[in-house]
């Protein structure tokens, strides 16, 4: 019920005129972040690699979904976060990556229908290390000028009520690195 804080990240919804793709990607070995499921992603600029896309970045590619790897002892693993300072080689990372992508994301506060087609930022990304899943929200500030997020509507869910105390709404990622004038990595 979105009378209740319990945030997820940023969870695919839907696409417009599509479904919900992934793609894979890379993070390199020894990478010192924490990359939870539904956080967003972008290309690292001395590795091409995917490092976690903090508050007020721009250039954002898409939300994390997953990793595969294999370990020192030879194993094949898979995680849905990727744990500050973990090895491994053949590395793939999984993530979302179409501009027209849309996400769920709790708000901190209250959203209002009239704030429907307004910009706001995702706040410090955070995560849980035990389930993996990224647990960091929407500024339910609008932004006066440029933010991360477009909100596109207000998520339709039975238990989600528009003013609700933690609103969830849905946004489009409104930094996409596919829609800057030029790609930027970090």
């Amino acid at each position: 019920m979105s009378s209740v804080s319990s945030p997820f990240g940023l969870r695919p919804s839907q696409v417009f005129g599509g479904q919900v793709r992934q793609i894979a990607g890379t993070i390199i070995t020894g990478l010192a972040s924490d990359i939870f499921q539904y956080s967003p992603v972008r290309w690292a600029d001395a590795t091409g690699g995917l490092i976690p896309a903090p508050a007020g970045d721009t250039n954002i590619l898409g939300v994390f979904l997953g990793v595969e790897w294999t370990g020192s002892d030879g194993r094949r693993r898979v995680s849905n976060m990727w744990e500050s300072g973990r090895t491994g080689t053949d590395i793939v990372a999984y993530h979302t990556f179409d501009p027209m992508q849309v996400y769920d994301i709790q708000a901190v506060g209250s959203v209002a229908q009239l704030n429907v087609g307004d910009m706001a930022n995702y706040d410090a990304l955070s995560g849980n290390s035990t389930t993996g899943l990224a647990d960091f929200t929407l500024d339910a500030t609008m932004a006066a000028t440029a933010a991360n997020l477009r909100i596109v509507s207000i998520n339709p869910g039975p238990d989600n009520v528009v003013g609700d105390a933690f609103t969830i709404v849905q946004v489009l990622i409104a930094e996409h690195a596919f829609n800057a004038f030029t790609v930027n990595k970090s």
